[in-house]
């Protein structure tokens, strides 16, 4: 087991040490490192003994000094040095069955790795878990992870996840709870399945897990069209949507009547099929699961009206920006805006809101999602190919196009079918930029000559809601 160093921070330790990209960190004061778990408490010395191998299969030992709190300064290839842990269920909804054959093969992976859970928030569902392991987040205070509840009831809980030990959660919890780790949890919701009842024994459940359970996501199962197996999930729709709002309302009122926090969190989905306004802000607590669908809108809402009080007078400004273009007998500027189809009267109704006349400036693109299938309606899951079919018909009638940022691969700058930004940009007759926050989009909308979509990676998902599934990565 090693770590592979993908890169080297200027001015950092490992620069000093004239250490090097494809060097393998191996060991640190005798401890074999699985993981940058291993490497960070190893590392918290102030005497190191370091034992890396060259590329050329040379090993060297490197001896010295540091302070408390100094880092080595490295970024590894990757996070888990013995391999991400995998999947050991055949959930019932489980997305990434549901992934078309030719996306790109990261897609297809099933992690289940309590490490990735503690460092980027990625669910588990902790039936590949055995005391080892728990021995170890009690150890390192591995806290808070996410966990991927979906229902309380052994037998059901089992049968979702069609996996012998998924029947042991309540036992599991108790550990974590003995070893006082924190956990966000999340219900992936299925219709007739572990809605109407098993949802209110289930929240029930988690709520009596407090102080050490944190929060309750509840998200909508993902259907896609390359969906083979036989059993028979079915969507949510308006009116079933509007019963599990209802019901999970109930529970809020009384857990802010309780404590003063909602506790309990719907995914944006739920809200927008039944066609109810979302919770004020201040009903996500700041917003905990975030990256899990949880007030995505909200937060973009938020932003979006930021940005705005901030303008200075910029009402008047975009008023005297349309009175000099009027003087100067020029055209309005003219976007389009690309987005799911879930969220594009939100996108719509923000436009309007900045001035009266941007309505009719800003042209919505609502893309269905013919590649995944148009019961996925998030701007997370659209692909270059989707939405260059719906800009045909409008891409030559505009002066730009906004697209959502979260339909990128965080850095990368491709999309989900593998076509890179610059050769969708290519295909278009006009000026293309990205979108990943309520801020820049009142940019956009407002000084599009100056606008830059940069890629605010803290804000990329906002347009996004993860359909039943989350994958976080990255170091």
């Amino acid at each position: 087991m090693y770590g592979r160093i993908l890169k080297i921070y200027p001015g950092s330790l490992a620069e000093e040490l004239e250490l090097v990209p494809g060097d393998k960190l191996l060991e640190i004061n005798g401890t074999r490192l699985r993981d940058i778990i291993d490497v960070s408490f190893a590392f918290a010395d102030e005497e190191i003994e370091m034992l890396v191998e060259h590329e050329d299969g040379q090993q060297e030992v490197y001896e010295f000094d540091k302070d408390y709190d100094e880092e080595l300064g490295v970024e590894f290839e990757s996070a888990v040095f013995d391999g991400i842990r995998h999947c050991a269920n055949n959930c019932l909804f489980c997305f990434v069955d549901q992934v078309a054959p030719d996306m790109r093969e990261s897609l297809n992976i099933k992690d289940d790795d309590y490490r990735m859970s503690f460092l980027y928030g990625n669910f588990i569902t902790m039936t590949n878990m055995v005391d080892a392991d728990f021995q170890r987040i009690k150890q390192y205070h591995l806290s808070p992870l996410f966990v991927s509840v979906q229902c309380t009831n052994p037998d059901l809980r089992q049968k979702l996840l069609r996996c012998r030990t998924a029947g042991n959660l309540a036992a599991q919890l108790d550990k974590l709870e003995a070893a006082d780790v924190e956990y966000h949890t999340q219900i992936v919701l299925c219709r007739d399945l572990n809605d109407g009842e098993e949802l209110e024994r289930s929240l029930r459940d988690i709520v009596a897990r407090q102080p050490h359970a944190l929060s309750v996501a509840i998200v909508p199962v993902g259907l896609t069209r390359f969906r083979q197996d036989c059993y028979p999930l079915k969507s949510f729709d308006k009116e079933s949507a509007a019963r599990v709002v209802e019901q999970v309302e109930a529970y809020q009122r009384q857990q802010r009547e309780k404590d003063g926090r909602t506790f309990i969190y719907l995914a944006d989905e739920f809200y927008l099929l039944a066609g109810r306004e979302l919770p004020p802000a201040e009903y996500y607590d700041g917003f905990p699961q975030l990256d899990n669908g949880i007030g995505l809108a909200r937060n973009f809402m938020e932003e979006f009206a930021a940005a705005v009080a901030e303008a200075d007078d910029s009402k008047a400004a975009l008023a005297a920006h349309k009175q000099q273009d009027n003087r100067d007998n020029r055209a309005k500027l003219r976007l389009a805006v690309v987005s799911g189809t879930s969220i594009s009267p939100l996108m719509a109704e923000l436009a309007e809101s900045i001035s009266g006349g941007a309505g009719e400036q800003v042209t919505m693109v609502p893309v269905p999602n013919h590649h995944f299938g148009t019961t996925v309606n998030v701007s997370g899951l659209l692909t270059a190919k989707d939405m260059l079919a719906a800009l045909q018909d409008v891409a030559g009638k505009v002066d730009g196009i906004l697209i959502p940022e979260s339909a990128l691969r965080t850095g990368d700058n491709v999309f989900l079918d593998d076509v890179s930004l610059s050769d969708f940009c290519a295909r278009l007759p006009c000026r293309v930029e990205t979108v990943g926050s309520g801020r820049e989009y009142f940019h956009a909308l407002t000084d599009w000559e100056n606008y830059s979509g940069v890629g605010d990676t803290a804000a990329s998902y906002m347009w996004q809601s993860n359909a039943a599934y989350t994958k976080r990565g990255g170091m």
